[in-house]
């Protein structure tokens, strides 16, 4: 039941960007119709051989959102003052899933669908992989184009109490 209690506390923690961004959902429906249909194929093939996945995901899209609002900004590759090397982000994965699952959305429909919104199209597809609820997604993230290790530093360490 602790779960469950926290799966739906984050859950309410991104519900806050779908007031403030203009998300909706089926915002691709147009431009890129297959796109929940394509994450969701490369969640369920990760989780076949990785049996974590699930959790690894949802770290993912936790951490993304923390620092700068869920941008992708933790997926931004620009050496060792990237925020992904924060020290709070320690063990965060799931990267190469994210990068798969984008690299078949822009071999389907180039340059439509944002990162961001896949780290939380995959987070959603790995709950429900895990028996957690099952919720839509509002999409239409814009993805950071800023990553720097001191944005992370307020990250909440595994030892501070909820």
């Amino acid at each position: 039941m602790k779960t469950m209690g926290f799966v739906f506390l984050l859950l309410a923690f991104f519900a806050i960007g779908v007031v403030q961004g203009q998300l909706r959902v089926g915002f691709y429906s147009n431009t890129c119709p297959y796109d929940e249909s394509i994450v969701s194929s490369v969640v369920r093939n990760a989780a076949q051989s990785i049996s974590n996945i699930p959790p690894v995901l949802l770290r993912l899209h936790f951490h993304d959102c923390f620092v700068e609002g869920c941008d992708g900004s933790i997926l931004i590759q620009n050496g060792p003052k990237a925020e992904r090397h924060a020290f709070g982000h320690q063990g965060v994965g799931g990267f190469e899933v994210i990068e798969q699952a984008k690299a078949q959305l822009e071999a389907t429909c180039p340059g439509v669908v944002s990162c961001a919104d896949i780290v939380a199209l995959a987070a959603r597809d790995a709950i429900a992989l895990a028996n957690g609820p099952s919720y839509e997604v509002p999409t239409r993230r814009r993805d950071g184009r800023v990553s720097d290790v001191s944005l992370a530093a307020n990250m909440p360490d595994v030892s501070d109490s909820i």
